[in-house]
């Protein structure tokens, strides 16, 4: 027995999933999406939005506690963590208040609920509301589950004192003491948040280096900081559980080359990365190709090895980025409905937002040289720049990273202010193919961040004005 039926099912309502829905309706098609906690999934409700608006606050108060030095006298600043936590819930519930809206005047309907394929056309969804429905998609059906926390054992989620980042962005308390295991993304955006705030933080990373993947410079630029501010990274180092003391804290046992650590906290913030949703959704019955990380296989076009069922997002491979999810859910819509689409971007732009924010587009010089790539770098300090002087942010740099033979930009990174604002102009370049020359010769305004694009570009090619060529 079938309930309803659709053109579409979208599984899923986070920024690949809604992003879908919306589209799919904008097309003219019928559409329905299925979410069963919120809509806006782990980004607006306990990622990437809830995350920004403690970053950008922690900025502000660090700010308040030297700009003295500027001539601004401030006093009386101090952190209220329950208005702060009502402020950021109010963010969090305009945005996915929104996109019930805009789902809605798309034409595309929302329903509460889990969903399980029962085949490659039709959905069984335990509703909200206690009941159970069938439903059919005629022209197919998207997997947009996301991701979840990976758990460490030793370290099981208490919700209290051993967290993730659910819980982390929404800490009523400024806790004394942080344990961050994993100097990933999640860790050092959230404990570096903390940190801010008058945390004393205390990295471990199993790895050689904190942000695995980075360009290593624009990682020292962080780790310096980390370290700046009283913070404590321990790197090739296992965190191996951890105990109660009579006071209530917590002892975390951390094993590294160098011997045995007892490091004293109050809060564990375990975060080493996501696992992609993609077990007991019934697409192992169906035959979908599932890869041994829990990714689902797909093609450019989003599909899946089984006729009708395809994946977006998270679920679907890295980069686990929103806005690579809200890309696919765009380009699936599309060929759902019929058109001319695929997945061709040259580059999906990566964002940190530690402090100092680090972005990039493109290869590494390490990756470019793998690739058998002779490569010419340009770099621009922060340092040497008006405008970073004038808001007191000169830690950091642009780096440009060229094909030699071609000049072509093959990789953009930047550490710094507003690193995540000036690398959509770095992400247009390599989808323009352009070269140092095309940047460096496009006149960029003064006094802006913007002009060390410009410079690094120039440096790349031996004639920057405002730095000496290497």
């Amino acid at each position: 027995m079938v309930d309803r039926e659709f053109d579409a099912i979208v599984v899923g309502g986070g920024p690949g999933g809604y992003v879908c829905a919306i589209r799919l309706g904008q097309l003219g098609q019928k559409t329905l999406c299925i979410e069963e906690e919120e809509v806006g999934g782990v980004c607006l409700n306990w990622g990437c939005i809830p995350s920004k608006a403690l970053i950008a606050n922690a900025h502000f108060y660090s700010k308040a506690q030297s700009i003295a030095a500027h001539g601004i006298n401030v006093g009386g600043v101090s952190v209220d963590s329950n208005k702060m936590q009502d402020w950021k819930d109010g963010i969090v519930k305009k945005l996915t208040t929104g996109v019930r809206g805009l789902l809605k005047s798309n034409g595309a309907e929302l329903l509460e609920g889990t969903a399980k394929l029962v085949d490659r056309k039709t959905v069984e969804v335990k509703t909200k509301k206690g009941g159970v429905e069938r439903i059919v998609a005629k022209k197919g059906i998207v997997i947009a589950t996301g991701s979840a926390t990976i758990q460490v054992p030793g370290f099981e989620f208490d919700g209290k004192q051993i967290i993730g980042a659910r819980e982390a962005v929404s800490l009523r308390a400024v806790p004394k003491r942080m344990v961050v295991v994993g100097g990933g993304v999640i860790g050092l955006e959230l404990g570096m948040v903390y940190q801010a705030f008058g945390t004393e933080l205390t990295v471990i990373e199993l790895t050689p280096s904190l942000l695995p993947g980075t360009d290593p410079e624009c990682v020292k630029v962080v780790e310096r900081q980390i370290a700046k501010h009283g913070g404590k990274v321990l790197k090739n180092t296992r965190a191996e559980g951890y105990s109660k003391s009579p006071d209530g804290s917590l002892v975390v046992k951390a094993v590294g080359s160098a011997g045995t650590e007892q490091i004293s906290c109050d809060v564990v913030l375990v975060a080493v990365g996501m696992k992609p949703r993609s077990r007991g959704i019934g697409l192992e019955e169906l035959g979908v190709q599932i890869d041994p990380r829990g990714f689902v296989q797909t093609n450019e076009l989003c599909q899946t090895n089984v006729e009708g069922v395809f994946a977006i997002g998270d679920v679907s491979g890295p980069p686990m980025l929103a806005h690579k999810a809200s890309k696919e859910g765009e380009v699936c819509a599309e060929v759902i409905a019929g058109k001319r689409a695929a997945k061709d971007w040259i580059t999906v732009p990566g964002i940190i937002f530690t402090h100092p924010e680090i972005a990039s587009v493109g290869v590494t010089e390490a990756q470019a040289k793998e690739q058998g790539i002779e490569v010419k770098v340009g770099k621009f300090p922060f340092s040497a720049l008006g405008r970073a002087m004038s808001i007191a942010e000169t830690d950091g740099f642009v780096k440009v990273v060229t094909d030699a033979a071609t000049k072509r930009i093959v990789g953009i990174h930047i550490v710094g202010p507003s690193a995540s604002d000036l690398i959509s102009e770095a992400a247009l370049a390599l989808e323009m193919v352009a070269t140092a020359e095309d940047m460096s010769l496009t006149i960029h305004p003064h006094p802006t961040l913007g002009e060390a694009l410009m410079e690094a570009s120039a440096a790349a090619l031996g004639h920057a004005i405002h730095i000496a060529n290497r």
